[in-house]
């Protein structure tokens, strides 16, 4: 008997065995025509809020000519020339409430730099909300509704691990500020890790509808749980055409446990650096496919070395979890807690090893000694800090040792040279860089030319400035 299942902007075609002389029949009742979402959205919607932000922004006036007592005589101040003004910036987003206390998950860029956030449930309910914790790499926020001892719904998590790519899914969200809007698909792609969304990539990827006003929103599966937090489009329109990414629940799981325990998440780390396995340094290696992190660098003292990991191995999984490239290696043990043991896969020599790594925090040596940097050079508007392990975790650096740059000023000649947040400064006129002090003294004196080496993503650059 053939089964034909609707649902909007979907037709499933599902087959049951049975004999050949009935799988012409017509359905005969409404249960083997309609399948349908309803009771999961019941179930799951009423979690899902809207969040409406807002900020106040500071605008500078047309033109600083306009504060010269020459104009003012002609226009006074009835135009407010060569002020700043002030305005209200609004915004919004969608979150999801995951304890009943009012604890609510949304991205970070939904509500960056706020001064108001007014979370709204899909009854009609309003709270005020303040911001608990951000986590800027991860472009995850934790925010707090002033409740006051309301009935709130809430949405449990589930496994993102046991994810397969075609199981279905649906997004919740509010996107254009229509109101909540749900939205059904499949799950397109799993371990998204070259998206350009965040310094932490790894995502689950989608072809439910994800628009404007959804960030934040749930992804969930067919059993009512949440297994994402939707937050990026790729589209050149602004609009969806079919290719979403959603944060896998384990890691907002991870980040919601920390908050519990009173504090921000802080991954484990393993002292390594390493590039992905290419399909051309598989086939040099002797590997009959591409896909894992090859060992360059170990810390010494590390959690890698102390477990005998060596340069040169190929780490294939944590957990029995596979890894494919340094950045599912980074989700992998964000997963993870500080002081637990590991189970490292790797091979060494093309003989497979299973190693017991015991997960710590990246150290915080040297202090940071973080400095703006002025004067006449290259590096003129940088802000410079101490490279740490700790601190390259937090900027997502491949490396532990050095001076980083932290952030630039806005018009700055070393933004405008093209430097970076993340850049490591490597060399300058040929001097090798160790720390912030030296820097310093460097720049200071006087130069005709200057030769920049600056490292990034594992890539070395000089460029010469006169």
């Amino acid at each position: 008997m053939r089964f034909w299942i609707a649902r909007i902007g979907l037709v499933i075609a599902a087959f049951i065995a049975a004999p050949a002389m009935a799988q012409d029949a017509v359905p005969t009742s409404t249960q083997q025509i309609n399948l349908t979402f309803a009771p999961v959205v019941k179930m799951v919607a009423p979690a899902v809020v809207n969040i409406y932000t807002k900020k106040v922004v500071r605008q500078q006036a047309l033109s600083p000519f306009f504060d010269d007592p020459f104009f003012k005589q002609f226009f006074g101040d009835q135009f407010n020339f060569g002020r700043s003004r002030e305005r209200i910036e609004n915004a919004l987003g969608s979150g999801v409430i995951v304890q009943a206390d009012g604890l609510v998950v949304t991205n970070n860029h939904v509500i960056d730099g706020a001064d108001e956030i007014r979370v709204v449930l899909n009854d009609g309910r309003e709270f005020e909300a303040k911001l608990v914790s951000q986590e800027e790499q991860m472009d995850l926020a934790l925010l707090r509704m002033e409740s006051k001892g309301a009935k709130l719904p809430t949405l449990a998590f589930r496994d993102s691990d046991d994810l397969e790519v075609g199981d279905l899914v649906l997004a919740i969200g509010n996107p254009f500020g229509v109101g909540q809007t749900v939205t059904s698909g499949i799950v397109s792609g799993l371990a998204r890790t070259r998206t350009g969304i965040n310094d932490f990539g790894f995502f689950i990827q989608t072809d439910a509808a994800i628009n404007p006003g959804n960030s934040g929103g749930a992804l969930v599966t067919t059993d009512g749980k949440l297994v994402g937090i939707n937050t990026a489009i790729f589209s050149k329109t602004g609009g969806s055409i079919g290719i979403g990414f959603a944060i896998p629940s384990n890691i907002v799981r991870a980040v919601v446990d920390a908050e519990a325990q009173g504090g921000k998440l802080v991954r484990p780390w393993l002292g390594v650096t390493g590039e992905a396995l290419s399909a051309e340094i598989a086939e040099s290696l002797g590997f009959d496919r591409p896909g894992g992190v090859v060992v360059k660098e170990l810390f010494p003292g590390g959690p890698a070395d102390e477990a005998g990991i060596k340069p040169g191995d190929v780490l294939l999984a944590i957990n029995g979890r596979d890894v494919l490239d340094p950045q599912g290696m980074a989700f992998r043990l964000a997963t993870l807690r500080i002081g637990d043991e590991a189970t490292v896969t790797v091979v060494r020599k093309g003989k497979p090893m299973a190693l017991a790594v015991q997960l710590t925090p990246a150290p915080r040596e040297p202090e940071p000694d973080e400095t703006v940097l002025d004067g006449d050079h290259p590096l003129t508007g940088a802000r410079v800090a101490n490279l740490s392990p700790a601190l390259g975790e937090e900027l997502s650096v491949n490396g532990w040792r050095g001076v980083v740059v932290t952030g630039l000023k806005r018009g700055s000649f070393a933004r405008n040279l093209g430097i970076r947040p993340g850049d490591i400064i490597a060399r300058i006129n040929g001097v090798q860089i160790q720390n912030v002090k030296q820097l310093r003294q460097l720049v200071s004196a006087e130069q005709d030319k200057w030769a920049l080496t600056v490292e990034r993503d594992g890539k070395v650059k000089t460029v010469t400035v006169r």
